[in-house]
């Protein structure tokens, strides 16, 4: 028995076969009868397709069209045209041309006009057909281009007709609409041609009258023959003569009437053609004015939604760029001042823990004074220290307060100061009310004189300050209250003799 075949195999398979069917299908493409499809990419020769359907290798292969459908080509002089006699004329023609469908035709036509659009064609071939007719209308009389407009426009499509071969165009039709001058010489051939009807009515009345004359001659002859033998046969002759004469002027006023209405006849023909002609070119050019400015509102209208589109997507993306701009500073600068306040956070618990390290052994190093006060010192630096710490700590979330902090942790540093020329004193002797605890709260007077001179210049009440973060603290549960006591007068007098340093 044969071995199964493992599912994942069988999957594989299903994938490639509807993957290769989707590319087959992706590239299944159709051409309407009007248009030619031209497949080019793998094969020497491109493939054409009209009206049919074919298949197009997605990525190896490329697709473009060909209009196939009849245009319309206006063929007009832009300049006056001077005849083969020297007359000066403005010719308006419409002519009806295609791409050949022939294989040779579509070939050409693909090197030229591919992917245009239709009236884009006619504007490349405009120039061309207009050139041939000037030149057809350089060999043409004035006379013969109004007579014989058919031999006119034959002979403009033969001559165009060579020139367009080579582009792969198949002209169907050319078409005469309108023919001026610039001195109104068309209108006087039609007068010549009413003197030419007058002056064959004249030459018939003169020889009307010669006929007439030549019968009165022979009459008065008849009649000088006749008066010899007798008045009777004058009288009659002369009646005959009479009845002659009335017969003439009958028949010359038939002619001339007839030559009359002929001319008037031929006239009234002349200027209705002329005015049908005058019509159907107005028109012509009415319609094609109107389509024309069709033609000019909806590129107009394609323009403006492109303009109005393009500026849109350029003020979106340049709003989304700054956008993104601003949102990437604002993160570096919090980023920038989170790190600067860590920095700082450390170094100031670096400086709290040694404060904190001098100040207990400066406790240490005031037993004389007193262990009450040695106590209170000590515990009053400790609570200081872990009070910083914990502001160190908290520093690092609290940008603002940062500032504020190193202005309390400068305060003890400003007692220091405050203190240190008592420092330089061997012996203090005080009375009354004078004690260490009188001493201590000079100091802080002192303190408290700099502490203003800050608020008034930095505009930080550090009293404000230090009554919020008591406040909080009473608030919290926090009651790290330190009580100083001093010791009674060494020797009962009220006076306190020390040889240490009183600003410690």
């Amino acid at each position: 028995m044969p071995e199964n075949i493992p599912i994942p195999t069988i999957i594989a398979i299903v994938v490639a076969v509807v993957a290769v069917l989707a590319v087959i299908l992706s590239g299944y493409v159709k051409a309407p009868p009007d248009q030619a499809y031209i497949i080019s990419g793998l094969k020497k020769e491109s493939k054409v397709l009209i009206g049919r359907a074919g298949i197009r290798v997605p990525f190896l292969e490329r697709m473009d069209r060909l209009y196939l459908g009849q245009m319309t080509v206006d063929i007009k002089t832009e300049q006056s045209v001077p005849t083969s006699d020297f007359i000066n004329v403005n010719v308006d023609a419409v002519a009806k041309v295609r791409i050949s469908p022939q294989a040779e035709g579509i070939k050409l036509a693909a090197k030229n006009f591919l992917n245009k659009r239709p009236e884009e064609i006619t504007r490349d071939l405009q120039d061309s057909l207009q050139g041939n007719m000037r030149e057809i209308i350089g060999t043409l009389s004035l006379k013969e281009i109004n007579t014989d407009r058919d031999s006119f426009s034959d002979q403009v499509m033969q001559k165009a007709s060579k020139d367009m071969d080579k582009l792969g165009i198949e002209i169907l039709s050319c078409n005469i609409q309108n023919v001026t001058d610039e001195n109104g010489l068309i209108k006087d051939l039609g007068a010549d041609n009413t003197s030419l009807i007058k002056k064959n009515a004249a030459i018939a009345k003169a020889q009307a009258d010669r006929d007439i004359a030549i019968a009165q001659a022979e009459a008065e002859r008849e009649s000088n023959e006749a008066r010899v033998h007798a008045d009777t046969q004058i009288a009659q002759k002369q009646t005959e003569l009479d009845i002659r004469r009335a017969e003439l002027k009958i028949m010359a006023d038939g002619k001339k009437a007839e030559a009359d209405a002929a001319y008037e006849i031929q006239s009234q023909e002349q200027r209705k053609s002329i005015e049908t002609a005058t019509v159907n070119a107005e028109i012509a050019k009415t319609q094609r004015q109107a389509e024309l400015k069709q033609a000019e509102v909806e590129v107009q209208k394609q323009t403006l939604e492109a303009e109005i589109r393009a500026k849109a997507d350029a003020e979106r993306y340049r709003q989304q760029q700054e956008a993104e701009a601003a949102l990437f500073k604002r993160q570096k600068d919090a980023e920038a001042a989170r790190y600067e306040q860590e920095q700082k956070a450390q170094a100031e618990m670096k400086i709290a823990e040694a404060q904190k390290y001098a100040r207990e052994q400066e406790a240490e190093g005031i037993a004389a004074v007193g262990r009450a006060e040695a106590e209170s010192i000590r515990a009053k630096a400790l609570a200081e220290a872990e009070g910083i710490d914990k502001k160190a700590e908290a520093m690092k979330k609290y940008g603002e307060a940062a500032v504020i902090e190193m202005v309390m942790q400068a305060l003890p540093e400003i007692a220091r100061h405050v203190a240190e020329p008592l420092s330089r004193v061997d012996k203090i002797t005080m009375y009354g009310e004078g004690n260490s605890a009188k001493l201590l709260e000079d100091i802080i007077t002192g303190t408290s004189q700099v502490t203003e001179g800050i608020t008034q210049s930095m505009g930080i009440d550090v009293k404000a300050l230090v009554a919020g973060m008591l406040g909080g603290r009473l608030a919290g549960g926090e009651d790290k209250t330190v009580i100083v006591q001093a010791q009674p007068p060494a020797d009962g007098g009220g006076r306190a003799h020390t040889g240490e340093d009183p600003a410690e």
